[in-house]
This record gives C-alpha cells, sequence and structure tokens, in this order.
C-alpha cells in the first residue's frame, strides 16, 4: 500500500514537489514534538513505596492522576492536594500512602478505623488515645509496623495504694495483790486494743484488680495492756460464815485448861490468879502457846476438824511448862468443858492481820 502511494505521488507530483512535501512533513513533526514537549509535565508518582515517572498533559494533580488511572480512597494520604498545579519546568513528585483496616481495642471497646500511619504508636496518637505511664500494649510493640487487619489492643493499667486497719491484741497482765484474798481479782487498768495500719498496692487493669501487693505496715496506735490483780491471802469461810485470812498453817495437838487450882496451882485472891503470862485476863479465846512455834500476841484461828464446833478466833496469850512444839491449850470457863475436851487435833491458822502493840486487858480475840 505505501509502495503504492509512492507511486502515485511521484506520478502526480514533479520531484521538487515531492522534496517540498517532505520537508514540511519532517517540520510538521518536529513542531508537534516540540510543542508537546513544551506543553507536557514530568511527574513521579510514589504510590506506597513503588515509584512511577510520566510525562503528562495534566494541569493539575486531579488530572494526572485521571490521565493515569491513579484513584485514591477516602483515608489514603497524598502528599499534595488535587488542586496542586504541575511545574512544567521542573518534577513533581507526589507520594500516596494507602490506608489499610486496623483494629483499636481500648477502654473496653473496639473500634475498627483505617490508617496509612506507618507504626502502631502513630496510629494510636493518630485517633487521639493518649496513654497513661502505666498503659501497655498487648501483643504489639509501639514500633511496629502496620499492617492490614491488624489488633492494636491496650490494656489501661492504674494503681491505687489500700489502707486496711487490723486490731492489735492487748495483753493482759496479772499482778499479785498481798492485801487480796486468794481467789479474788480485779481489774486495775482496762485493756485497750491498739491499731495496725497496713498498705497495700493494688494494681487495676481495664477496671478489674488484677494484682494486690504488701507494701509496709504501721502501728498508728499501741495497745494497752489490761492490768489484773490477783490476791494471794490464803482465806477460807468457816461453818459459821466468817472469812478467815491466813499467812500460815499448823497441824497441832490440842488439849485445854482452865484458871482452876488444879491447872494453875492458884486459887481466887492468889497475886496474879486468873492472869496470863503475857499479862491478859484468862478468858475463852486466849491459848497457850510455846512462843518458839507461836509468838505471844499471834491472832489465829483455831479448826477442829470433824463434826466438833471450831474452837474459832484467839489469841496467843499464855504459856505452859507442858506445852512444847506443836501444842496448843485452849481456856475454858469451867473444868466440865476441859474435861469434855480431852486431848484433840486442831488446825491452827495464824491471822493474816496482826496487831503491832501487845495485847491489852480489854483486847477481844474474835475481831
Amino acid at each position: 500500500m505505501r509502495s503504492l502511494f509512492l507511486q502515485y505521488i511521484r506520478r502526480t507530483l514533479p520531484l521538487k514537489q515531492i522534496a517540498l512535501l517532505l520537508i514540511l512533513t519532517v517540520l510538521a513533526v518536529t513542531a508537534g514534538v516540540r510543542l508537546y514537549d513544551g506543553l507536557s509535565k514530568d511527574i513521579q508518582i510514589i504510590d506506597n513505596g513503588k515509584p512511577t515517572a510520566v510525562k503528562t498533559m495534566g494541569a493539575d494533580v486531579e488530572q494526572a492522576f485521571g490521565q493515569m488511572g491513579i484513584t485514591v480512597g477516602e483515608y489514603d494520604y497524598v502528599s499534595a492536594s488535587m488542586e496542586t498545579q504541575l511545574n512544567p519546568a521542573e518534577l513533581n513528585q507526589v507520594t500516596i500512602k494507602r490506608a489499610v483496616p486496623v483494629d483499636l481495642v481500648v477502654d473496653g471497646r473496639t473500634k475498627s478505623v483505617y490508617s496509612y500511619k506507618d507504626t502502631v504508636e502513630e496510629v494510636v496518637r493518630d485517633n487521639r488515645i493518649t496513654l497513661g505511664p502505666l498503659d501497655r500494649y498487648v501483643g504489639v510493640k509501639p514500633t511496629d509496623q502496620v499492617v492490614a487487619d491488624m489488633d492494636i489492643r491496650i490494656v489501661r493499667v492504674r494503681e491505687e495504694i489500700l489502707t486496711e486497719e487490723e486490731q492489735i491484741p492487748y495483753n493482759i497482765v496479772e499482778q499479785a495483790n498481798k492485801i487480796m484474798n486468794e481467789g479474788e481479782s480485779k481489774t486495775v487498768v482496762e485493756g485497750e486494743n491498739g491499731i495496725r495500719e497496713k498498705y497495700y498496692r493494688i494494681t487495676y487493669e481495664d477496671g478489674k484488680p488484677v494484682k494486690r501487693d504488701f507494701m509496709n505496715e504501721a502501728i498508728v496506735k499501741s495497745p494497752v495492756d489490761r492490768v489484773v490483780e490477783y490476791g494471794t491471802v490464803p482465806n477460807f469461810t468457816t461453818s459459821r460464815g466468817d472469812l478467815v485470812r491466813y499467812s500460815k498453817v499448823l497441824q497441832v495437838k490440842a488439849t485445854a485448861y482452865t484458871s482452876s487450882y488444879e491447872d494453875t496451882g492458884k486459887r481466887p485472891g492468889d497475886h496474879g490468879f486468873g492472869i496470863t503470862y503475857s499479862g491478859l485476863k484468862a478468858k475463852t479465846g486466849i491459848i497457850a502457846v510455846d512462843p518458839k512455834v507461836i509468838p505471844l500476841g499471834t491472832k489465829v484461828y483455831v479448826e477442829i476438824p470433824g463434826s466438833a464446833p471450831d474452837y474459832g478466833f484467839a489469841i496467843a496469850g499464855d504459856i505452859g511448862s507442858a506445852i512444847k512444839g506443836n501444842h496448843i491449850d485452849l481456856y475454858f470457863d469451867t473444868s466440865e468443858e476441859v474435861k469434855r475436851w480431852g486431848v484433840r487435833k486442831a488446825v491452827v491458822y495464824i491471822l493474816n492481820e496482826q496487831n503491832d502493840n501487845r495485847w491489852k486487858e480489854n483486847d477481844d480475840p474474835c475481831e
């Protein structure tokens, strides 16, 4: 076809005219090329890191993208606006970062977003999520590169100090009281519990406690000991209901005597008749003792084991030549009582309370 067209040209046109036509054609093509070069712009598109360089007749970025068949999504990043005019005098560069789907799990909620950011921490920051000093990532690191369908989970972490009080039981301190009776006690100082505070660090993750660490403790109130005094004075209650408080117990042989001539060798009217060795008047409640065992003037209580009545309260106010060791002689008013008494076993309780003064005539042994 081409050869036929050239043969036709040669037959119909002179040689000069053919040469002129060729020259005009070359000039037209050259002018077209120069016009295209003058109107086109150089543009380099870096799409997700992949560069593409082309010439375009588009006046702005949008026209260039349209001529190249490039589309961008709502969340994609473009380094220049679509209205940016292209400069024919230099290389125009436009960067595109494609957004990928990412799930953000934070504060108990899951949020699906699209992001073109490079790292995890950039995505978090771009979504206006502020991390506290203890918050942490789960499954990812803040510097990890973002990939499609990535789960970025943030655990909210907080700590608080918990104070717990516990009672410190008071101690019971017992003290001997030498005045009180055995079996008796009294509280002289009321006890009071102390208070100890214990401090714990509680760690919460997403609002739930997950860890409890003991820190320290402090005594904010010391306990007060309860002081109880207990009696040390031995005692018992007689069959008559009298309380006998004693310091010593003696097992003795008990005989009896009276002021009769048979017992004292004196008759009424004789000097010293009816007067004991200690100067007390002989009467019921006066007993003769061995002063080495029971000092004169000692208050005692004489108990007679068995069914016989006790002799009762008495005073060691007399002595006798036959009264030696654990032997006492009980005074009775009549010889008949002395005979009925005979010799018996007795228990002598040395009373706890004693007078320091010598016994007087009017002393009552039952006081």
